[in-house]
């Protein structure tokens, strides 16, 4: 009766076993930002300030609990302390979930084709093989894009078609691991050749960082869904003058 409703994908138990390593993943991730927010919250209120990012805490914790000069309470001392190892202790986790990550990425060739592209890794990949399978469930790239929110909002009002921002539709996890990865291959284009690095650099100059960054995260799903379709690699296309 609803033949233009878009509905989620069938998971293979091998998918969904992947999908809750991820699921994991995140939560240990957001564990170890709160866990660094309140850190570094709390030692602002004794007067000791940290950069943000959780290698400057890591970094700068250590020497805060030993130094005899900051007035810091015995007590405080020990809480500070097994905060820090509360902190290790996640990144522990966070590392040995990454190495089985890693594990199901180099087990799958779908995953190591996905690799081939910038700005898919091996997290990125097993989440789009977690996330779609083998893509046959989307009939286009733009299906996929558009699945994941990475497509324009339109509101047409007088015949008149007005474009805005995405629609943030989907699967949010995914959607987010794409603009990362788009994210990071934005950053290191600007040496590259290639079609697709010329072209995020030409978007980048024209709009914004944000604004490329979105662009070229749906143009890795659509790239993506045509490398699962015609089950080949990512092929570079080298531009000369």
């Amino acid at each position: 009766m609803r033949r233009n409703m878009r509905f989620v994908p069938l998971k293979y138990l091998e998918q969904q076993d992947i999908q809750m390593v991820h699921r994991i993943r995140e939560r240990l991730v957001k564990n170890r930002t709160a866990l660094s927010n309140q850190v570094r919250g709390l030692l602002a209120e004794y007067g000791l300030i940290v950069p943000k990012g959780i290698n400057h805490l890591k970094s700068n914790l250590p020497g805060i609990i030993e130094a005899v000069d900051n007035e810091l309470s015995d007590n405080a001392r020990h809480y500070f302390s097994n905060l820090y190892e509360e902190l290790n202790k996640l990144e522990a986790d966070i590392k040995i979930t990454d190495k089985e990550v890693l594990r199901i990425c180099n087990q799958h060739e779908v995953c190591e084709r996905l690799s081939t592209m910038n700005g898919i890794g091996p997290i990125i990949a097993t989440a789009l093989f977690a996330g779609i399978g083998d893509g046959k469930d989307f009939t286009s790239g733009r299906h996929l894009s558009a699945w994941l929110g990475l497509v324009p909002r339109q509101h047409s009002t007088g015949g008149k078609a007005n474009l805005m921002g995405i629609s943030k539709r989907g699967n949010t996890y995914l959607r987010t691991q794409l603009i990362n990865g788009a994210r990071s291959a934005l950053r290191h284009c600007d040496n590259k050749t290639d079609s697709v690095s010329l072209w995020a650099i030409s978007l980048k100059e024209r709009s914004n960082f944000n604004n490329a960054t979105v662009a070229l995260a749906n143009k890795m799903a659509r790239m993506a869904w045509a490398m699962l379709h015609h089950q080949e690699n990512y092929r570079y296309k080298k531009v000369t003058n």
